[in-house]
């Protein structure tokens, strides 16, 4: 096979392509330097240049997807209007995209053991889907849309929540036809539980009494208006 030259970094790139392709086909475990740089068209030296390991190689291909990710998430949410509803629907509807468009590379990204020497930025690249979170819920708790307290009292079950539904949107336990609904569901499921009290909540032991009225002593009737004794 005659051999590509490549410059500035474009062997890189193309390395990171061929191997997302076959992570997508056959899993990481197929995963060679050397076939790659057959499918590159380059020596077989020549992607020790680039990743002095199939594990490098791993961990560049993962840094490379988080950073898609929080792309797509940023891009969604700049298009959404301020309501927190209208953002939280941007965000999620961005990461289930994603996860069902590209599966075994979220599979690498969020499971896969990294080299401790990409750690720090496979670490960080991790936290942006977190950050993001945070950030859209402290945005909702300013226009008063989302409950007041630490804000990751609300963001850890969100983040949770919306990697259950990639997690089963991958998997295929949620057919494909229904993923929308069910992106829907749990958008509606999330405001639910993020919404803060209702203003004219009452608040003492009567509030959570139907009728809004005290228990009774047990064995005591209730006492009528002017029944007491005179003081």
């Amino acid at each position: 096979m005659k051999t590509r030259p490549y410059h500035h970094g474009d062997l890189r790139a193309a390395l990171l392509t061929h191997a997302e392709q076959t992570l997508r086909t056959k899993g990481p475990g197929a995963l060679s330097l050397r076939e790659l740089a057959r499918e590159a068209g380059v020596s077989p030296a020549a992607p020790s240049r680039h990743f002095t390991s199939k594990q490098a190689l791993l961990d560049a291909l993962a840094l490379e997807g988080h950073e898609r990710l929080a792309t797509a998430m940023t891009e969604a949410l700049e298009r959404a209007d301020g309501s927190f509803a209208d953002r939280l629907a941007a965000l999620a509807g961005a990461y289930v995209g994603f996860a069902t468009a590209n599966a075994a590379l979220l599979d690498l990204m969020y499971s896969f053991k990294h080299d401790t020497t990409a750690s720090e930025q496979l670490i960080a690249a991790k936290q942006r889907l977190e950050t993001l979170t945070m950030e859209l819920i402290e945005h909702g708790q300013r226009r008063g849309e989302v409950r007041a307290g630490p804000v990751d009292r609300v963001s850890l079950p969100v983040i949770a929540t919306l990697q259950g539904l990639g997690a089963l949107a991958v998997s295929g336990a949620i057919p494909a036809e229904q993923i929308e609904r069910s992106l829907g569901d749990t958008i509606a499921f999330i405001l639910r539980g993020s919404a803060p009290p209702a203003a004219d909540t009452p608040s003492g032991p009567a509030a959570s009494i139907p009728g809004g009225r005290p228990p009774q002593t047990p064995g005591r009737p209730p006492r009528r208006p002017g029944s007491g004794r005179a003081r």
